[in-house]
């Protein structure tokens, strides 16, 4: 059973002032909440496989795979300024 103690502990965890009216109504509904999740509990789910998604989800990303690249030179001749092989960008941070 869901107490005024126990909506006010919420609320200070949530940051929020409520009223009366609103410390009532949110015990009636907490309590609702909680009698629903208890009647959940009482369900038979034997043989039931676990699921965290309705549908079937696979990963549709392909393998990671190292393959030839452009080499350093190549990226690098078109950069307007390169030192030590890196590229060289103005200073943003002083």
């Amino acid at each position: 059973m869901v107490t005024d103690k126990d909506i006010e502990y919420v609320a200070r965890l949530a940051k929020l002032k409520l009223s009366d009216e609103e410390k009532e109504r949110l015990v009636s509904q907490m309590g609702d909440i909680v009698e629903f999740a208890n009647n959940i509990n009482k369900l038979n789910t034997d043989g039931v496989e676990p699921t965290n998604h309705i549908l079937k989800v696979q990963n549709v990303f392909r393998e990671d795979e190292v393959k030839e690249s452009y080499s350093r030179d190549e990226i690098l001749k078109n950069a307007p300024k390169k030192e030590a092989g890196c590229l060289v960008v103005p200073s943003v941070v002083q």
